[in-house]
């Protein structure tokens, strides 16, 4: 688990507390009800309205996932596959259907049974390219979603207080109210900024973020299993792999390990 995002909305909320507080203001302030539901309301019903019930029942379903945040290693898929190079090069392409039963992983799952019902290489490449692009784009269709929230919502909010600053004028004759009705008014600004900037902005990079790492995790697997099916030496196809990572997501070898050349 990976808790990026939920600790640095924790922590930006965090910092306007602080900065209330720092204030000699309350929180109680900003909390109220009348514009926090107009903008968080209004903001998601206008992203329903720019999209379809499906996307929005698909994202709101990948909203977990943004807290949870599972990644898997580069490493832990590199010492998978070349398990499998193992198994392929001592038992035979066939064991691979056997290796398919025990993966979790549909994707690897589907890519080790054709190779064990011999489907051609191109074909298999295809195949999995087109797993991996339909994958991308139901992942980035969700970050586009909370993406279009963060838009949305400044506006919204400026609608509020454009409604409440309405109310503010109709009440010119008593000036004794105007600071506290104005104060309130601008609060639906506020919220439109900071549901955008500490919400849905960083709720739609995340999921956008982790829908590049899962793309990059079922390309290693992709090519890994093409080179299993191509009978690729175990060692080569490890060093091979993982010259397709950059060296910050690898573990670092430990160079007193190794062993001094004579």
């Amino acid at each position: 688990m990976d808790p990026a995002t939920l600790i640095g909305i924790l922590l930006a909320f965090g910092a306007l507390v602080a900065m209330i507080t720092l204030e000699h203001s309350s929180v109680m302030s900003i909390l109220l009800p009348a514009p926090m539901i107009l903008v968080f309301g209004a903001t998601i019903a206008v992203g329903i309205a720019g999209g379809t019930v499906r996307d929005t029942i698909m994202a709101f379903k990948a909203l977990p996932g943004a807290f949870r945040g599972k990644i898997t290693p580069p490493q832990t898929v590199i010492d998978q596959v070349v398990g499998l190079a193992e198994t392929a090069r001592s038992s035979g392409l066939l064991a691979l259907e056997q290796e398919a039963d025990t993966v979790n992983d549909p994707f690897l799952r589907d890519a080790l049974q054709n190779i064990a019902d011999g489907t051609d290489g191109d074909e298999l490449r295809m195949l999995l390219e087109d797993s991996i692009a339909t994958k991308a784009r139901s992942a980035r269709s969700a970050a586009k979603f909370f993406n279009s929230l963060g838009g949305y919502a400044p506006t919204v909010g400026i609608v509020g207080t454009v409604v409440s600053l309405t109310h503010v004028l109709e009440n010119l004759s008593t000036p004794e109210k105007l600071g506290p009705m104005i104060a309130t008014a601008f609060v639906a600004t506020l919220w439109g900024l900071l549901s955008a900037n500490f919400i849905w902005l960083p709720i739609g990079a995340r999921l956008r973020r982790l829908a590049d790492l899962e793309v990059d995790r079922m390309t290693l697997l992709m090519e890994g299993a093409l080179a299993v099916q191509a009978g690729s030496q175990p060692r080569l196809l490890g060093e091979r792999l993982r010259a397709m990572i950059p060296s910050e997501d690898l573990p670092k070898v430990n160079t007193k390990t190794l062993p001094k050349a004579a």
